[in-house]
């Protein structure tokens, strides 16, 4: 068996935010499909997430902001059985069911699970394949399809709960990570890397401008070749000189040339490359140690080849 972890959950699936949404439980199950049939799955180490607690949310949230998510939970299970709205709509994008509050903790869970093992040593990296992702949501507000910001908080965890000086993220979703960047700009330890189509949701892009932070915009239509050369000139230089000892990656993949939530041109693989390079930089300074989780991505055939070539990189297939 492979070092590559693989953390789920079931009840992720049951998050729904109403019918036609792109962010939809068929996401996990195209992932899925496709690494069985490859035969990617069995090289996996295949775990089971467990909930975040509250104190691990808290190193990236405000009080209030979980408190009103479990409280909109509670009230909308009541509504329910009165027979009231199945739904709670926070914006235009994006809503809660009865399901929401566990499979965002779930989500959380993942990634805190994953960094557990990675650094102990029990697994070289991981692939989390949760939703709702993250990477929206901000210390104080769930927004863009995104509750608790996943690789956000256990970013913070590496450092408080395991004493790591220097961690890096990693966001190659088609939309800007201001919910990452809201919660860890300008603390020093964590560098947090990325490009996104600009202008595009969110709007304005990045609104921080701290040393920890290498925001790189492109426009719409931009291939993969360019953005290689990004990555080689942008990332890659400040990856080196952080040297990080753990790498958080939020893998979104609507960039990719056949997703519609975006207008960038990359394929399966530009993020075989990416997750290489990204490789390279924790295997000179982080043993390797690597923790993904799954952020965007909506074409579903597009989404489960994507993930299959980011994996198949993890796990030396």
């Amino acid at each position: 068996m492979g070092r590559t972890g693989y953390f789920t959950h079931p009840d992720c699936r049951k998050h729904d935010m109403g019918a036609g949404h792109p962010e939809c439980p068929q996401r996990l199950d195209a992932i899925e499909d496709r690494l069985l049939i490859t035969g990617v799955g069995d090289a996996l180490d295949r775990r089971e997430a467990t909930p975040a607690a509250m104190g691990e949310l808290l190193l990236a949230h405000g009080r209030r902001h979980v408190a009103a998510l479990r409280g909109l939970s509670d009230i909308l299970t009541e509504e329910i059985q009165a027979g009231g709205p199945d739904h709670y709509a926070l914006d235009p994008d994006t809503s809660m069911n009865q399901a929401t509050y566990r499979a965002a903790l779930l989500s959380a869970g993942a990634a805190i699970d994953a960094v557990d093992a990675v650094l102990a040593g029990e697994l070289e990296n991981a692939f989390c394949c949760t939703r709702p992702p993250g990477h929206h949501a901000t210390r104080n507000q769930a927004m863009g399809f995104c509750f608790f910001s996943n690789v956000a908080i256990a970013a913070k965890y590496a450092c408080e709960r395991h004493g790591l000086e220097r961690v890096a993220i990693v966001d190659f979703d088609v939309h800007h990570g201001n919910g990452t960047e809201d919660i860890v700009a300008g603390d020093e330890r964590i560098l947090m890397v990325g490009f996104y189509q600009h202008p595009f949701y969110p709007e304005g892009g990045a609104k921080k401008h701290d040393a920890n932070l290498v925001n790189c915009p492109v426009p719409a239509y931009t291939k993969g070749m360019d953005i290689r050369e990004l990555v080689e000139m942008m990332w890659m230089p400040r990856l080196e000189a952080h040297r990080p000892e753990l790498i958080l990656i939020s893998a979104g993949f609507d960039a990719h040339r056949e997703d519609d939530m975006g207008q960038l041109g990359l394929v399966e693989s530009d993020y075989a490359w990416i997750t290489q390079r990204i490789k390279h930089i924790a295997e000179r300074y982080a043993k390797g140690r690597i923790v993904s989780c799954l952020e965007g991505g909506y074409n579903l055939n597009a989404l489960a080849r994507s993930v299959e070539a980011h994996v198949r990189v993890l796990a030396d297939l």
